[in-house]
């Protein structure tokens, strides 16, 4: 198992800065996800890694390795790519074993691993078919598989879910995680889906405009924010400006909220944010509830998502068992510990 980490890492094309000062370290054996809307930086950042991109500042350690000037084929890492990229001549056994021939890895050993990878991809009755007579999710296990055969010390993912549909999607999503801990590789992986990070991460890194934005474990990225830009990107937090009052709360457009008893506030303006799922919708009017119209009613299954409105601020809120619809006037409450202090990053 290796680790990885990257010192100051900068990334200029003519005068756009695609990665602007990065630095982290990722564990051997942990699964980190770089995670951001388009252009933040994410995939510019996993080639620097991956070595199809040279920093323009910074550097990149692999196992204690300083490699950032060391192309691809001579570092200890493999990467999934998210069109496949398989072989269209070549079976699958042959797409396989492409790089260990490459590389002249010994007949044998050659066999041997691609019998173990094939086994735990399920991919054995597939090895002599050709990509195109393959699934959508049969030939990301191929690229995948093609990975695993090189037993890299990390191996990388560039958004390889994306072409999949919902249910594959998921099915895959766990396979590659019991494949990640059942190698016990160190994986670094790219995407733009919130649910998708928090399912598959140990660590998950918020990118924007270039930067690592909130570095921390999917628990605390969701109920501890520091941004506004995390808490509205990861699961959509519904994100006031206030005024905190001295008396342990904030006055804000929609009425005020209770301060949790760890924040260090003061008196003076104050960023906070809410889950719309944190919020208790309550039968009537009760003193210190908050109300608001609804303006919008989604049936989701599990919830309704109520779209709601106060002194002219729209958010959201959510309830399993609601007979509330649009035009109606929901009473709630948000309890302190629901309530999260932002810092000043945007």
């Amino acid at each position: 198992m290796t680790g990885i980490s990257a010192d100051r890492v900068v990334m200029h094309f003519d005068q756009f800065t695609a990665v602007n000062d990065v630095s982290f370290a990722v564990e051997q054996g942990e699964f980190v996800t770089l995670l951001g809307p388009s252009g933040c930086g994410k995939t510019t950042l996993l080639k620097m890694i991956s070595g199809f991109l040279t920093p323009s500042a910074g550097r990149i350690i692999l196992g204690g390795r300083d490699v950032t000037r060391v192309p691809p084929e001579a570092r200890d890492t493999a990467l999934c790519f998210q069109s496949y990229a398989l072989f269209p001549h070549l079976s699958v056994r042959e797409n396989l074993e492409f790089g260990l021939k490459q590389k002249k890895v010994p007949r044998a050993e050659r066999l041997a691993r691609l019998g173990e990878v094939a086994e735990k991809l399920g991919l054995e009755p597939q090895l002599d078919k050709l990509p195109n007579q393959l699934s959508g999710g049969q030939q990301q296990r191929v690229s995948l598989g093609r990975a695993l055969v090189m037993r890299p010390g990390v191996i990388l993912f560039d958004e390889p879910l994306s072409n999949l549909d919902a249910k594959l999607r998921d099915q895959v999503r766990v396979e590659i995680r019991r494949i990640q801990q059942e190698f016990g590789l160190t994986a670094i992986y790219v995407t733009h889906d919130q649910a998708e990070a928090l399912a598959l991460s140990d660590r998950i890194f918020v990118m924007n405009a270039g930067r690592v934005e909130q570095a921390d474990t999917p628990e605390v990225l969701y109920r501890r924010p520091k941004t506004r830009f995390v808490a509205d990107f990861i699961g959509g937090a519904n994100v006031l400006e206030g005024k905190a009052d001295g008396a342990r709360q904030v006055r804000t457009a929609i009425g005020p909220l209770p301060l949790p008893e760890h924040a260090d506030v003061g008196n003076g303006p104050v960023d906070i944010a809410f889950r719309p799922e944190a919020v208790k919708l309550l039968s009537a009017s009760e003193e210190g509830a908050l109300s608001a119209r609804v303006v919008n009613r989604a049936f989701l299954g599990h919830f309704t998502d109520l779209m709601v409105e106060t002194g002219g601020v729209t958010y959201r809120i959510q309830a399993r068992e609601t007979t509330l619809k649009e035009g109606d006037t929901a009473h709630f409450r948000v309890a302190a510990e629901d309530v999260v202090v932002l810092g000043d990053g945007r």
